[in-house]
């Protein structure tokens, strides 16, 4: 990276990992100025501001999260800013570094390598084996939130690479084999408190339950309580969660309402059924029941949205799914190239093309609206892998007992 980037802003970031020029950020004109600016807040947020875990770990991380989605840019960057080698390698960490013992460092790393690849995979009991290596709660969601956003900042970057017409830089991936390779996602069953999972996807309303400790509203500082106050009010045990990374929370609730409320640019009815579909490829149940059931509501086509909900994608060892054209079957023109971008920048390693861009403009949609669906769909990977990293959804109580 140029060493003029020592210290940059997000603008600057995205920029330098796009064509490794800082002159470059006229290419970020196409993003509304509210996105770039919460997503530069959420990036000092978790940087540069003092956390519970040392900066060259919370590099260390990063690095290996964007070598397993495959973005080389990111890596690089990460690399470049103080990541600690030990932890980007191969090897099993054998000693302590930046006060952590060796097992603490192994199974974050292990974690990050699940909730890179295959968060659909992620149980209570990998919050367990965190909590039997010493990581409490405010450390599991930080984890949780950095893996969770740099997906995020890497499939905003990979959709404005394929906006201005540029090939990604990929990455190879981590040697190492994720713990869960084998594993199949847990719909239907039981959640840990007993109550039923849902066993499909639905427009229908869920609740979620999640695998931590989390304040109650009376636990709250005035701090946590206005990191999530334009979201959602304290009786949210899901936002009650996130309070306990407090900075990026503030930043991550204005970044949704900067994507997600305005009126003008791409069709709310698009930027929610693009939420959908990112859910459906990563397997969020409860994520794509809430997006799905707006999108219905916004475009009145509540049978295209249910047919998306029921597809059946066919997943690997790592619960990865290699065709999702099923997802755009049978949908007409638009939305189904609506539903093909949103699904190919949702990989684990983002494949987005610029044919795929060039449908959509040639629908008539333009750059700034295309630029409304990527981050809508990028967001999503920042808001699944939360979900499904730190808890689990279950159905109504109306529902239980006949569950």
């Amino acid at each position: 990276m140029s060493e003029e980037l020592s210290d940059p802003d997000a603008h600057q970031i995205l920029a330098a990992v796009l064509t490794d020029s800082p002159e470059a950020c006229d290419l970020l004109t196409v993003l509304r100025p509210e996105v770039l600016t919460h997503t530069r807040e959420a990036y000092d947020a978790l940087y540069r501001t003092e956390q519970q875990l040392p900066a060259p770990v919370l590099h260390a991380l990063a690095a290996v999260t964007a070598d397993w989605q495959g973005s080389a840019p990111l890596a690089q960057w990460h690399r470049s800013h103080g990541a600690d080698p030990q932890l980007t390698a191969a090897d099993p960490i054998t000693s302590a570094l930046h006060g952590l013992d060796a097992d603490a460092l192994n199974a974050l790393r292990a974690h990050v390598d699940l909730l890179s690849t295959s968060p659909a995979l992620a149980t209570g009991e990998e919050q367990e084996r965190l909590r039997a290596a010493g990581i409490e709660a405010p450390v599991a969601v930080l984890i949780s939130q950095l893996v969770s956003f740099e997906s995020y900042l890497q499939r905003l970057v990979a959709g404005l690479a394929a906006l201005a017409g540029q090939a990604a830089s990929t990455a190879d991936a981590p040697a190492r084999a994720p713990r869960t390779r084998g594993r199949v996602a847990e719909h239907g069953g039981r959640t840990v408190t007993g109550r039923a999972r849902p066993t499909r996807f639905t427009r229908d309303i869920l609740q979620w339950e999640p695998w931590i400790a989390v304040p109650t509203e009376e636990e709250l500082t005035e701090i946590q309580r206005s990191s999530f106050a334009s979201k959602a009010s304290t009786n949210s045990v899901y936002f009650r969660m996130l309070s306990l990374t407090p900075g990026i929370t503030t930043a991550r609730s204005a970044l949704d309402n900067a994507i997600f409320l305005p009126r003008d640019g791409a069709p709310k009815a698009e930027r929610e059924l693009a939420a959908a579909v990112a859910s459906k490829v990563n397997d969020c149940i409860y994520c794509a029941s809430v997006h799905a059931r707006k999108s219905a509501g916004f475009s009145k086509r509540p049978e295209d949205v249910d047919a998306l909900l029921a597809v059946v994608l066919e997943r690997d060892g790592d619960w990865i799914a290699a065709d999702l054209s099923p997802l755009s079957a049978g949908l007409e023109e638009r939305w189904a190239a609506v539903v093909t971008v949103a699904a190919e920048l949702s990989r684990p390693r983002p494949t987005l093309s610029t044919e795929a861009v060039q449908r959509l403009r040639a629908l008539e949609i333009t750059d700034t609206e295309i630029a409304d669906l990527l981050t809508a769909a990028a967001f999503f990977a920042w808001a699944n892998r939360l979900m499904l990293s730190l808890g689990e959804p279950s159905l109504p109580d109306a529902e239980q007992a006949a569950a």
